[in-house]
């Protein structure tokens, strides 16, 4: 129970990065390169302490090439929710991080049962289905900034997959990005603009949906199966949906319902076990 309470409070965590970027972004309350700043700012002062508590250098783990992705990720994520509605932009980001994931393993080699290569197909007709043109397809700018973000978050965690403690690599990917997050704000000085309300939802961004969110996923992590650490995930791009229909008065499509399904349910078949998938 434990393990499950854990896990669920990590897969809201996840969600609720969505839903606090594209409220902050789409009130105009902050702008995206400040967002994205202040996020991984608070994000790594959450992390230090927590190495700190642990009796652990903040830096002995990680790398600039790791931080330079996670920094990718996160620019390009703030970015594109300007405009994207909190589910298609939860829904184009996994799926690209999930096909970042799988291509690099075709690449080396790996090979997929005829299930497999199924779902595959599956999960891809779904996202080109949702990227046609159309009076619901989301703009094609900003979901190609969520792709993007998809890949940059799939390079990172393919980086980091070998990492011997993975809560430890994260703090210091945290702390190395950002500098690169302190040059983008200079590129962007002359439009940057924050509020309070896009300060607060920044930093609960930054310390507490992300910081805290990895602290307690990595911390159920070594307690689930690989196969279902990876399905468990599937329910991010539906929590997000919800919350943006909830909360933030979006839409819910037949579109955007049909089209995550086919992603969803054709990564799945992608990813979890032959015995399980039966």
């Amino acid at each position: 129970m434990r393990v499950l309470l854990l896990t669920l409070l990590s897969m809201l965590a996840f969600a609720a990065n969505s839903l606090l970027c594209r409220l902050a972004l789409a009130t105009g309350s902050i702008d995206a390169a400040s967002f994205s700043a202040i996020r991984l700012a608070s994000g790594a002062a959450m992390l230090v302490l927590a190495m700190r508590l642990r009796g652990a250098s903040p830096v002995a783990s990680g790398s600039w090439a790791q931080a330079f992705w996670l920094f990718a990720y996160a620019a390009a994520f703030s970015f594109a929710y300007v405009r994207l509605p909190t589910g298609v932009g939860a829904l184009l980001l996994f799926g690209a991080v999930q096909a970042t994931m799988i291509g690099a393993g075709l690449w080396r080699g790996e090979r997929l049962a005829g299930r497999q290569w199924a779902g595959l197909v599956l999960a891809m007709g779904g996202l080109v289905a949702l990227l046609l043109p159309g009076l619901s397809a989301p703009p094609p700018g900003s979901a190609a900034l969520m792709l993007a973000a998809g890949v940059g978050w799939g390079a990172y965690s393919l980086h980091g997959r070998q990492a011997r403690d993975a809560g430890a690599a994260t703090a210091g990917n945290f702390v190395r990005s950002v500098p690169f997050a302190a040059l983008l704000v200079a590129l962007c000085l002359p439009q940057l603009a924050v509020t309070g309300p896009g300060l607060a939802y920044a930093l609960c961004s930054g310390a507490i949906t992300s910081g805290l969110g990895y602290i307690v996923w990595y911390a159920v992590l070594p307690r689930l199966r690989a196969s279902v650490a990876a399905t468990v995930q599937l329910s991010v791009p539906l929590l997000a949906a919800l919350g943006g229909t909830l909360l933030l008065g979006e839409t819910w499509t037949q579109r955007l319902a049909w089209t995550g399904l086919a992603i969803l349910g054709g990564i799945a078949l992608v990813v979890a076990p032959r015995r399980a998938a039966a």
